[in-house]
């Protein structure tokens, strides 16, 4: 049936998401999603809003959840665009705000949907290496031409984060050119790029509900930049979809965002058990890289990352394997509950017990 399809579809190659798989008592770290279930608030919330009401449309502005969001960061609520999650905001930040006649810069190593947004948009880009140490070197892209920029930070899938002062000085050695900062695992371990977003109108920082505020069964993201950044989002929305977010989406969302007391325990929670678990995985002769996220990136000397994925995958615990340069030794493990990070650590000493050289 492929002779139906338009030129475009056939050069696309899609994005592959993190396994869902449906197996019995599973210990699932592969898709980054929080081992803490969402604030009752936030399920009280979306409960309140399966009635009769849900006959009617959805607020198109979703004002509720722009404000509440407005409200956390201390902004006026027209720098703020909300969408369907993360990865709808940056389907519209793509075709609104970095298809250029320059390329599109972003990582080497990075969230492995950003070219797939290129192919589907037909945006020109060009990848910049990551250093010796997986690190981001703004001098590289200050260095480049450049129609825009997005850096995901920390940067996924190798969970390193860089520095507010560092994004500032790309923001302000680029006045020029968009820069999208993709704040999805900024809460477990970095400072947001929010406050910049006030003093640069060319950068954008884009969040996501799904992980900090365990909301990723719920589909909800937003975008904070200069009215008139937001404004080109809205444009593209309002020709997309008037209603991307339902009434529940909207109400749990705005819910979960005010609920700041329930948000910094479960995000402490994840960065200790982050910190334990990388020290337990030292001890079993991982690199873990510096981790400022949900997830660690760690890699062993004498195993072979495939082999170590299967191996776990074979107990019932599966985590995410990349079998790309650079990478293809690495496992990107989900920080999990505290008995999950245990259960993960002693099947891996079976493991690696039970394939040691005589």
């Amino acid at each position: 049936m492929s002779a139906y399809w338009s030129d475009l579809v056939s050069r696309l190659t899609p994005y592959v998401p993190g396994e869902q798989p449906k197996i019995a008592n599973l210990v699932k770290l592969n898709t980054n999603e929080n081992p803490y279930g969402p604030s009752p608030k936030a399920l009280a919330a979306i409960a309140a809003e399966a009635s009769d009401a849900l006959r009617l449309y959805p607020d198109p502005n979703s004002d509720l959840f722009k404000q509440a969001v407005a409200r956390f960061f201390a902004i006026d609520p027209a720098s703020v665009f909300v969408g369907n999650g993360s990865d709808e905001v940056l389907a519209h930040v793509f075709l609104g705000l970095l298809k250029h006649d320059k390329p599109l810069l972003f990582p080497d190593i990075t969230y492995s949907f950003y070219p797939v947004y290129c192919g589907l948009y037909e945006i020109d880009f060009e990848t910049v290496p990551l250093d010796a140490s997986f690190g981001i070197r703004v001098d590289d892209y200050l260095a480049r031409e450049a129609g825009a920029i997005i850096l995901a930070n920390p940067n996924a899938p190798t969970s390193c984060l860089m520095s507010l002062a560092e994004i500032e000085r790309l923001a302000a050695g680029k006045p020029d050119t968009v820069i999208v900062i993709d704040e999805a695992y900024i809460d477990f371990g970095g400072e947001s790029a929010v406050p910049l977003t006030q003093r640069y109108p060319n950068l954008l920082v884009i969040q996501t509900l799904s992980k900090s505020r365990s909301l990723a069964g719920l589909r909800a993201g937003f975008a904070v930049g200069h009215p008139a950044l937001i404004e080109a989002l809205e444009r593209i929305k309002n020709s997309f979809n008037s209603y991307p977010l339902d009434r529940m989406t909207i109400a749990g969302a705005a819910a979960a965002m005010d609920d700041v007391a329930w948000f910094n325990d479960t995000r402490q929670r994840v960065i200790a058990s982050r910190e334990a678990l990388s020290a337990r995985m030292a001890t079993l002769g991982f690199e873990v890289l510096p981790s400022a996220a949900n997830f660690i990136f760690a890699r062993h000397a004498q195993r072979d990352g495939g082999e170590l994925a299967q191996a776990l995958r074979a107990r019932g615990i599966i985590v995410r394997h990349f079998k790309l340069p650079r990478i293809d030794q690495f496992l990107r493990i989900t920080v999990g509950t505290e008995a999950e990070c245990v259960q993960l650590t002693d099947a891996l000493a079976q493991i690696l017990d039970s394939t040691a050289p005589a």
